[in-house]
């Protein structure tokens, strides 16, 4: 063998190598599968921040072997065209509050009553127990997979027209609601005009007065830029508002039963992140609000809210009896 022959065929050996193992990373880049993952809050948002712990954990759990690609902001749309999404299967996850889940799901309803729960300590004992378990696993009966329980917070007013520390304070106002029985059953009690729409709507709407105001947990109310157009908040607390990892039935049914536990601990992973957050805003986010340029009425006597919307429960037992109600009440959290 020359020289020049044998340094030939050792760089076409070496070349073979790089070609298989160029081959073989290629091959690998095409099996990782893309997850596609919708939500309607920014991309700084606490939605966002579970959305990265979730994508993390899949991708440590998995190998690699699923992504994740995150659309915020609305850009598959609204809450419920992305259920309905999920549904057909053109969108693999989406994070949503329940605003709009009632519509598919009746008996989360229950989660929307105002002045439900005391605080996140009881309201996360019970999403993250057998009632919400059982929650979560009734999802399947509506062409949904639920994951986990995440979370927004407690739902506070804004408005743009005066400030708001009784429920006589409200009446007249026109708020924008999530698409949701029980929220629009609770403001009409108090002689509040509610007015339904999408959130990707939203600050349009009160930057050019359709609405008069809105209802949000101050996750929502910071991350979404609303003290820009909204002077008052006022800390009602009226409604606590979970949020939930959905997924779809036509991508969960191509996983075998390794990668749906994958998927379930990446969710719960997510949430812990999205509470973590929501937990800090609570705090700091109000104070942050005030050096925007925010008045915020803190002196507020709850218990007459509460009053005023306590007729709003029967839109709910009447239509669904009061089993699931009970429960929650009498739960040990």
């Amino acid at each position: 063998m020359t020289k020049r022959f044998a340094h030939n065929a050792l760089h076409a050996a070496i070349a073979g190598v790089s070609t298989l193992a160029l081959a073989a990373t290629s091959l690998g880049a095409l099996a990782a599968q893309s997850i596609t993952v919708g939500h309607t809050t920014s991309d700084s948002s606490h939605y966002s921040e579970g959305i990265d712990a979730f994508a993390a954990k899949l991708d440590e759990l998995s190998g690699g072997e699923f992504t994740v690609e995150e659309h915020p902001s609305g850009a598959l749309g609204g809450e419920r065209a992305m259920i309905e999404g999920l549904q057909i299967g053109t969108i693999d996850v989406v994070v949503t509050s329940t605003g709009p889940l009632g519509n598919f799901v009746p008996e989360t309803y229950v989660l929307d009553l105002p002045f439900l729960f005391e605080d996140y300590d009881q309201a996360r004992c019970v999403l993250d127990g057998e009632i919400g378990q059982e929650l979560l696993d009734r999802m399947g009966n509506h062409d949904l997979v639920g994951l986990a329980w995440t979370e927004n917070g407690f739902r506070h007013l804004t408005n743009s027209q005066r400030d708001v520390q009784t429920p006589e304070d409200a009446e007249g106002l026109k708020i924008r609601t999530m698409e949701n029985e029980m929220h629009m059953a609770a403001f009409r009690e108090m002689d509040v005009h509610p007015t339904p729409m999408a959130f990707p709507e939203l600050f349009t709407a009160l930057q050019q007065g359709t609405v008069d105001g809105q209802e949000n947990p101050i996750s929502v109310i910071l991350t979404g830029n609303l003290w820009e157009v909204q002077d008052r908040l006022s800390l009602t607390g009226h409604v606590y508002s979970p949020a939930i990892m959905l997924a779809s039935p036509i991508m969960w049914d191509g996983l075998s039963d390794e990668e749906k536990g994958w998927f379930t601990e990446a969710a719960r992973a997510g949430a812990e992140a999205t509470r973590s957050m929501v937990s800090r805003l609570e705090t700091e986010g109000v104070e942050e609000l005030k050096e925007k340029g925010m008045t915020v009425v803190e002196d507020i006597d709850k218990s007459q809210f509460q009053q005023a919307v306590e007729p709003s429960y029967e839109v709910f037992t009447d239509e669904y009896g009061s089993e699931m109600l009970d429960r929650i009440r009498n739960s040990s959290c």
